[in-house]
């Protein structure tokens, strides 16, 4: 049983937090619903923008984030169609209703400037085209049916990936995991084969890692920073 529901949240960087809260507010409509110095990062903002009542487009700025430079091909991809580096992200799909709703988007954002393409007809679902500030690739798409995986897992790309039938099988339906109701310890962290996180000061990995449950759960002021 697949018990990830949804996005809650995905966090950017930006060196210009304004800028990105002024193109997700005037040109999408979302709503600026959060904007604070970031839990346990120092000298750090975080903003959320809602898509919905549980989840959000975040962004995350500090000085320093603004003299790192931006490479197309490299830190980002530019466009739906580019490379960019393994891992980093190619381009954000964000949902709307229907093929209506994805005209009138189309319409606002070519109204305020900004140049779209589309919609494209992709079968199971349809899409839009734009840029975003700092390069952000970005796409509105709606579903037309639901994804059917007889249909739309290719085997020839299966093949070049290098998926065993058995694989596929377990892909396709992932094996049901019996809650221990949090009780499992973290595993060591010298022969964990991860994936670990990464870009810590030496040491600090392992220090944050072996932090008590508990003791983490208490770190960060979770009250909101206004007080109503």
């Amino acid at each position: 049983m697949n018990q990830i529901k949804g996005l809650h949240h995905l966090a950017i960087c930006t060196g210009d937090m304004k800028s990105q809260i002024a193109f997700f507010t005037d040109k999408l409509g979302m709503e600026l619903v959060a904007l604070y110095w970031m839990h346990g990062v120092e000298n750090t903002w975080h903003g959320f923008l809602r898509l919905g009542d549980d989840s959000a487009i975040a962004f995350v700025s500090n000085p320093d984030m603004q003299h790192i430079p931006t490479q197309l091909g490299q830190t980002h991809a530019g466009n739906a169609g580019a490379n960019a580096a393994p891992g980093t992200m190619q381009h954000v799909a964000l949902n709307v209703k229907d093929h209506e709703t994805l005209l009138s988007m189309r319409d606002r954002l070519r109204s305020k400037g900004v140049p779209v393409m589309g919609p494209v007809d992709h079968g199971f679902c349809a899409s839009i085209y734009f840029a975003g500030p700092e390069n952000l690739a970005l796409e509105l798409s709606y579903h037309k049916t639901a994804l059917d995986q007889e249909a739309w897992i290719d085997p020839e790309v299966v093949a070049l990936a290098g998926i065993s039938e058995t694989e596929l099988a377990q892909y396709k339906a992932p094996a049901d995991f019996t809650s221990q109701q949090g009780m499992v310890p973290q595993p060591d962290l010298a022969s964990a084969p991860g994936p670990h996180l990464g870009n810590y000061p030496p040491g600090a990995y392992e220090a944050i890692m072996n932090i008590p449950d508990e003791r983490v759960w208490q770190m960060v002021d979770h009250e909101p920073p206004v007080k109503i």
